[in-house]
């Protein structure tokens, strides 16, 4: 069933399915975000946003894929993934030279570090638009990860990071590697709208730490907000014969709990190479039984 579309507002039709996927130096892209079957069935937009975008030429250009999943359950939820996808989009457009030197330098703590702020921006960005509109931070929310591509085919580190759930794999020598970086491995400061709880709390606070609430809410000051997620951070080199697969919850889920489907998609791409366009989509679309959210995944290929 198609979403309900206002004649005023047509640019708020969100597609379906979005396809995408090139070729620059030894890798090979391919990405795709698909609506849901539960959305589908309900006539409800597709609540993960993806892009795929070039900055620069040659072998200096950067290549960025990013991908969010609105708040659940939420009406503006297309809308706040298409722009955390927009504004980071922009802040790494403008930064692109930098970033793109950085990682042919291998600085690493430089893009951990430059990477948090420009997602820091961009999520507060979010975050004032949910005030803008009279909405509360988690009405108009999105998580966002994204992939870092250099066209130089003598670079070979690849950069994720973001906020929020999802999973990062990793396809070698036929076994697949959940990769995704842990809470404990996400270090510095949380994301502003997107902090990480303490990472230790005295003995006395444990079953206010467990319900979310620190001290009792003051009749003076706004409660806390609940803890968020922090900001998540890694630079991996990659093999020939490797495919990162970064995706949304909607597909690392069933990746995660069902070994059919990551022996499917093994067997699918693991001897064959990169799939065509139309073979990935139907790849990303295998049903499984009790998962029926968004899917959104961008995999590279290592020539």
């Amino acid at each position: 069933m198609l979403p309900a579309a206002d004649p005023d507002d047509l640019g708020d039709l969100v597609a379906d399915t979005v396809l995408d996927g090139a070729r620059y130096g030894s890798s090979t892209l391919r990405a795709a975000s698909v609506r849901g079957d539960s959305a589908r069935y309900r006539g409800e937009p597709r609540r993960d946003s993806l892009l795929t975008a070039r900055f620069g030429s040659g072998d200096d250009a950067l290549v960025l894929v990013a991908m969010a999943t609105g708040a659940r359950a939420t009406p503006g939820a297309h809308r706040a993934a298409a722009e955390a996808c927009q504004w980071i989009g922009r802040a790494v457009g403008r930064s692109h030279r930098r970033l793109a030197e950085d990682l042919r330098a291998a600085r690493r703590g430089d893009l951990k570090s430059g990477l948090h702020r420009l997602t820091d921006r961009s999520l507060g960005r979010l975050r004032a638009r949910a005030a803008d509109l009279g909405l509360e931070p988690e009405e108009y929310a999105a998580s966002l990860r994204c992939l870092l591509l250099p066209a130089d085919p003598r670079c070979r580190t690849r950069v994720f990071f973001g906020v929020g759930t999802g999973g990062l794999f990793r396809l070698r020598d036929g076994a697949w590697q959940d990769i995704e970086p842990r809470v404990a491995e996400a270090t510095g400061d949380a994301v502003v709208g997107f902090g990480s709880p303490p990472d230790r709390l005295p003995e006395d606070e444990h079953l206010t730490m467990d319900l979310g609430i620190s001290t009792p809410p003051s009749p003076y000051e706004p409660a806390p907000e609940p803890p968020r997620e922090p900001f998540r951070f890694r630079a991996s080199v990659a093999r020939p014969g490797d495919a990162l697969v970064l995706c949304s919850g909607g597909l690392a889920e069933p990746l995660r709990g069902e070994p059919e489907l990551a022996e499917h998609l093994t067997r699918r791409w693991e001897k064959s190479g990169p799939p065509g366009l139309a073979a990935f989509l139907a790849d990303i679309q295998v049903r499984v039984k009790g998962y029926a959210d968004d899917r959104t995944a961008a995999a590279v290929w290592e020539a």
